[in-house]
C-alpha cells in the first residue's frame, strides 16, 4: 500500500498530491511553484485541457437535462430557459474546474506521468 494520500481526495481538496497538506493553487487556477509543506516541485504540473473537456461534457449534460425538465414540466417563458442555462452554464464550470484540475494533477503525480514518454 502506498504512503501517498488518495489522488481523488487531495485533488478535490486542492491539496498537494504528495503530502495532502499544502495548498495546490496560489490563485484560482494557477498552480504553486512548490508545496509550502513538503517542498514538492509543482512547477511542471500541467493538467492540460483534460479538466475543461470533462467539465464541458458534464455541464452540457446537466444544462440540457435541466432545460428539458423545465420545458416538459412547466413550459416557462424563453427568458426563464435563458436564465437557467446562463446560471448553470457559468456557475457549474466555475465550481468544478478547480477541483477537477486538482484531481488531474494528483493523478499525474501518482502515476508518474511525463510529457513525451511512452511505456512499452
Amino acid at each position: 500500500m502506498s504512503d501517498h494520500p488518495s489522488p481523488v481526495s487531495t485533488g478535490l481538496a486542492c491539496k498537494c498530491p504528495r503530502c495532502g497538506e499544502g495548498r495546490l493553487f496560489k490563485g484560482y487556477l494557477t498552480v504553486r511553484e512548490r508545496c509550502e509543506v513538503c517542498g514538492l516541485d509543482l512547477s511542471r504540473a500541467d493538467s492540460g485541457d483534460g479538466p475543461a473537456i470533462f467539465i464541458i461534457l458534464i455541464v452540457g449534460a446537466i444544462v440540457g437535462a435541466a432545460i428539458l425538465y423545465l420545458e416538459f414540466t412547466w413550459q416557462p417563458a424563453y427568458w426563464v430557459h435563458a436564465v437557467v442555462a446562463a446560471v448553470l452554464g457559468i456557475g457549474l464550470p466555475l465550481l468544478l474546474l478547480r477541483p477537477f484540475k486538482g484531481v488531474m494533477i494528483a493523478l499525474q503525480y501518482r502515476h508518474n506521468a511525463a510529457e513525451g514518454r511512452l511505456d512499452e
